[in-house]
């Protein structure tokens, strides 16, 4: 019954706010064209915004491909086009949000430090993987870290069940980020625990992304983890303004457990991923524990974000790092360096690891992504990296959630198999994972698919190893999930005039999928 209730505010709360949003768009064309049309100089006074705004547009720091888009739609629409671009990118709550990221991003970065800097063991070895551990440190500000194991997932079954053993074990934290939280097997056997450990004085605090629940969790959902101890927050409440900020969403997938062990990957708390429910056939996704130094990265991440969503009291994060009164006496396993995307400043960290993992491969780089909606830079060091002898390979799902996202993602297909690219498609269903792996040597599991939302809008992250045994356990997944695939050929790619039309002019759309 509660949830019957759920599901009738949630519908009645998100259906008010598109309408809205309707509103707003249809009372500015209206005006817009009204106005224009009884005055002349109005109309010649928004060309010339157009004009500035296009010019505007093409001399900004922005991927080519945002350009044209946005182009487009002013050729489109000359009369509003120029003047909806400004409406929708000028407010003073992205500004303001920038700020406070770029502030705290400058308090939390040398606490990334505090295990000590590892990055000159590392050169000392003369790796073919120390640019990319040296870019993240020096760039990003994300350290490599030794004394730490790590544990890959190939599934959301063996994924959740860890996650309930590992949060027993909570002693004085449990921060979780996610998407999507929604009522079912996976999200209430972890709110069981986590209600437990709250009433037992363990600070347990839940960041979650407003768009990514807007059908699954009410507006005061808040008020429901309060009364049994948790503290959330929510990321970015959607709001019927129309507003380039509302693009920006918390992707991300973390569970961090006293600074001392992490959880990151594919999956969000619900139950199509473990298939409890199935939703596009069988679900496949990979996730990663992390256990040791390299944690303590994710709670800082998550302490980063929960301060940066207007809390009154910022919290002092040395209090919560657990290596003051002890030392950590994990081993090592290779390097393991945890990092966050995002899209507030000029670092596409998330692209960046993956082009640099491709362009560094020798002998085969493996992928695992739910979507192939790239840009040019993407697509030239794949094309590159296999036209050089590099065995690339792409699994993509077979039933996508999105079917507008796999005609775009099809388009391609052809391009890259010309190129010498192997790309397979995962007949069981919906292969959500992303996983880059290449030469026994470099990995990296994390939450960013290969489309423009998460390498360039959202908030992500992801862990990279380096020279660890759990390397060749990615790898061995790929292998293992590749006789469940089907490979794609050229004459699978056969399409029609009208098909081909239809995939160019979605494609052209691609930045905003």
């Amino acid at each position: 019954m509660e949830q019957k209730n759920w599901v009738r505010v949630v519908f009645r709360r998100r259906l008010l706010i598109i309408t809205l949003l309707l509103i707003q768009i249809f009372v500015i064309i209206a005006l817009v064209i009204s106005t224009s049309r009884a005055y002349r100089f109005v109309d010649l006074l928004l060309y010339w915004i157009s004009i500035i705004v296009s010019l505007y547009i093409m001399n900004k720091q922005e991927k080519s491909a945002y350009k044209i888009i946005w182009i487009f739609l002013i050729l489109l629409f000359p009369v509003f086009g120029g003047l909806f671009y400004v409406i929708f990118h000028t407010q003073t709550n992205p500004r303001k949000m920038q700020k406070k990221t770029e502030d705290l991003e400058r308090r939390y970065k040398p606490l990334y430090f505090l295990p000590g800097n590892f990055l000159p063991l590392l050169k000392q070895q003369g790796l073919d993987s120390e640019p990319l551990a040296h870019y993240l440190h020096e760039h990003a500000g994300y350290p490599v870290y030794t004394h730490t194991k790590s544990v890959y997932f190939d599934s959301g079954e063996s994924f959740f069940n860890r996650v309930l053993i590992e949060l027993e074990k909570a002693e004085k934290y449990i921060f979780l980020e996610f998407f999507i939280l929604r009522s079912g097997v996976v999200f209430d056997s972890i709110l069981e625990i986590l209600e437990r450990k709250a009433a037992a004085g363990i600070d347990v605090r839940i960041i979650y992304d407003d768009l990514g629940n807007f059908t699954s969790l009410p507006a005061n959902y808040r008020e429901t983890l309060k009364k049994k101890g948790i503290r959330s927050t929510v990321f970015n409440p959607f709001k019927p303004v129309l507003s380039s900020l509302q693009n920006n969403r918390d992707h991300r997938k973390i569970v961090c457990i006293d600074g001392k062990t992490a959880f990151t990957g594919g999956m969000n708390l619900a139950d199509e991923y473990i298939n409890a429910k199935e939703r596009f056939g069988h679900w496949k996704d990979a996730a990663i524990m992390v256990e040791g130094m390299a944690a303590w990265s994710f709670a800082l991440i998550f302490l980063q974000m929960w301060n940066g969503q207007d809390q009154r009291v910022y919290d002092d994060p040395q209090s919560f790092y657990p290596w003051k009164q002890q030392t950590c006496g994990i081993e090592d396993d290779g390097y393991v360096q945890p990092y966050a995307d995002s899209p507030l400043d000029s670092e596409n960290i998330g692209e960046h690891v993956y082009i640099k993992i491709i362009n560094n491969a020798k002998d085969y780089v493996y992928i695992n992504t739910p979507y192939l909606v790239v840009d040019d830079d993407l697509i030239s060091a794949l094309s590159i990296a296999a036209k050089s002898g590099v065995d690339v390979r792409i699994v993509t799902p077979h039933r996508w959630d999105k079917w507008y996202v796999a005609v775009v993602s099809r388009s391609y297909y052809r391009q890259l198999i010309l190129s010498g690219v192997k790309i397979y498609e995962y007949t069981q269903g919906f292969n959500h994972s992303k996983t880059f792996v290449s030469d026994d040597r470099t990995a990296t599991v994390g939450t960013t698919n290969l489309d423009f939302r998460s390498l360039y809008l959202h908030f992500e992250c992801g862990v990279l190893l380096l020279e660890s045994e759990t390397v060749k356990t990615v790898r061995d997944d790929f292998n293992n999930t590749l006789p469940l695939c089907h490979e794609i050929t050229l004459a699978d790619c056969a399409r029609n005039a009208p098909q081909r039309i239809f995939q160019d002019l979605l494609r052209l759309f691609a930045p905003l999928m």
